[in-house]
């Protein structure tokens, strides 16, 4: 079997009897064309992050002296310090309150701070150069408070950042990907040759493909459906072919399959009491969405962040130059740059922004006690912070007035925030997602409790990323990454999914600074979007497919 878009080596395996595997990629067009160069196999990760921004603005100033202003919007995007310009819409005639039908197209990067730019003109003349407009006002983000919000509306500043009267923008987001996929089951009856395991009434297994790659999207669109008698030679015999469309297949449902003579061509023509060479009938044929990260985000999912800090004392004196919690003149150290790195990211996923931060590992004062669960802001009924910002300064603030101890207990940490993780699954809805981000010097000391703790906190919607500072052995860690193998507790239970994403520090020391936020964050949207699909908890909001 045969059909757009799709290359006959990358479908599914388990209807590889269907399908020939071609020496070569192939794709057949409607209506049986010339094979398709460059089509992308199923199951390929199509860029599905492409976001598109709508612009509106409201009570603009205006700058005409006989009529009304005539706005155009300027979108410009910030890479290595220097802003530069990406596109702009179209002008709006004699309008304060312009909704621009021109539409901003972006990739999406979770990962990067991507800042943005919004800056609208009065168009005064037909030259290109924005000098040569007058200025009325602009707004500054970054793409991820867009889309952590879907739709925003804030007030427009002047270069010097006051108001620009009462003017307003609003931006919205919405992704641009068709994220349907198609299942079907097949079977076929008194077909001309023996398919599988030599049977003239094959049954194949169900597959699924993308919707995108079968038919471009469009349920309308004719598929040309071939199917052939497989040989392990590679000599597969065409048997017949039928055309149809997903909205003709779409009929096969309830319990009502759907069917199609197989007709060969060659075959037709020679004989004259020919009729077919066998049915293929379609027993179900069923659209769903496969749903992505931004997905989740746009239907309003948060990201509730929260900072572990280890204090124990092989970090040495935080006054000593060669201790990890150093702060050096520039005002950082490495335990700062991780939470900088990571929590610069996570913000935008947060609406109020307010971060629990935790410290293990210390004694505290009054009666220098050892805890591995404090609030860093030594407010254990209020453990927030106020942004990254926030976390820095009740990080520093905290150095001078605890005692560095041990040992390196990472299980109560992990467990305080998997029992809020456990809270939230209580709502069944895709509205929070917990993020924990331990950084730590050495290696683990309550290892079987910490594997325990891991492996529960694996079926919560809850991630754990780890940054090792300073230059230990941090082989402990890379075992409780489960890239390479399945986690498992001291009493053999294993984890539901692979939650914990560790990065040592040092491979990070002399690279920009964004290197090390897109290698820590790379695998947790695909955790977030594996956790929701697995509890079968759709978006928000989110449409039928």
């Amino acid at each position: 079997m045969s059909v757009p878009s799709l290359t006959a080596n990358a479908v599914p395996s388990d209807c590889e009897e269907l399908l020939p595997p071609f020496p070569t990629p192939m794709a057949y067009m409607p209506g049986g064309g010339a094979p398709a160069p460059g089509v992308a196999p199923v199951g390929s990760q199509y860029c599905v992050c492409k976001v598109e921004l709508s612009v509106s603005g409201q009570n603009l100033l205006d700058r005409d002296v006989t009529s009304k202003s005539d706005p155009f919007c300027v979108l410009f995007t910030e890479n290595n310090g220097r802003w530069s310009e990406y596109d702009r819409t179209e002008t709006a005639v004699n309008n304060l309150n312009p909704a621009f039908s021109k539409k901003f197209v972006l990739d999406y990067h979770f990962e990067e701070v991507q800042k943005l730019k919004f800056a609208l003109f009065d168009q005064d003349k037909s030259s290109t150069q924005l000098e040569e407009h007058d200025f009325l006002g602009q707004f500054s983000c970054s793409l991820g408070t867009i889309v952590s919000s879907k739709k925003i509306t804030q007030p427009l500043l002047l270069m010097n950042d006051k108001p620009a009267g009462k003017g307003l923008i609003t931006i919205a987001a919405q992704e641009l990907s068709d994220n349907r996929v198609i299942t079907l089951s097949l079977v076929g009856r008194k077909l001309d040759k023996k398919v599988i395991k030599y049977t003239l009434d094959p049954v194949w297994k169900p597959f699924t493909v993308p919707l995108v790659s079968l038919c471009d999207g469009d349920v309308e669109k004719p598929i040309q459906v071939m199917c052939y008698d497989y040989d392990n030679d590679g000599g597969h015999d065409f048997i017949g072919e039928f055309q149809t469309s997903v909205s003709q297949m779409c009929e096969a449902r309830d319990g009502i399959p759907r069917e199609f003579e197989c007709i060969n061509p060659k075959k037709q023509k020679k004989k004259k009491n020919y009729k077919n060479s066998g049915i293929i009938i379609l027993r179900s044929c069923k659209i769903n969405r496969d749903y992505s990260f931004l997905d989740y985000i746009l239907g309003g999912c948060q990201l509730m962040f929260t900072v572990g800090i280890d204090f124990t004392a092989s970090n040495g004196n935080p006054l000593d130059p060669s201790s990890l919690h150093y702060i050096n003149p520039m005002g950082t150290n490495e335990y700062l740059s991780a939470i900088w790195a990571v929590g610069q990211i996570i913000q935008d996923y947060d609406s109020d922004k307010m971060f629990p931060a935790l410290g293990f590992g210390a004694q505290l004062p009054p009666d220098w006690k050892v805890s591995h669960e404090f609030a860093i802001n030594f407010n254990p009924t209020n453990p927030f912070c106020s942004g990254v910002d926030g976390i820095a300064q009740a990080y520093s603030a905290c150095l001078p007035h605890i005692r560095f101890y041990g040992p390196t207990n990472f299980s109560p940490i992990v467990n305080h925030v998997a029992r809020f993780a456990a809270q939230a699954t209580q709502q069944q809805t895709a509205m929070q997602y917990f993020i924990l981000l331990i950084i730590t010097d050495g290696v683990i000391s309550d290892m079987e409790e910490t594997r325990h703790a891991v492996v529960q906190a694996s079926k919560l919607p809850m991630s754990i990323i780890i940054v090792g500072v300073g230059n230990a052995d941090f082989a402990a860690m890379e075992f409780l990454d489960g890239d390479n193998r399945t986690l498992r507790s001291h009493t053999g239970e294993e984890a539901a999914r692979d939650i914990v994403q560790f990065v040592p520090f040092r491979e990070f020391r002399n690279a920009a600074k964004e290197t090390l936020a897109k290698a820590v964050l790379a695998e947790l949207p695909q955790q977030v979007v594996q956790y929701f699909k697995h509890k079968n908890l759709p978006p928000t909001n989110s449409e039928p497919a």
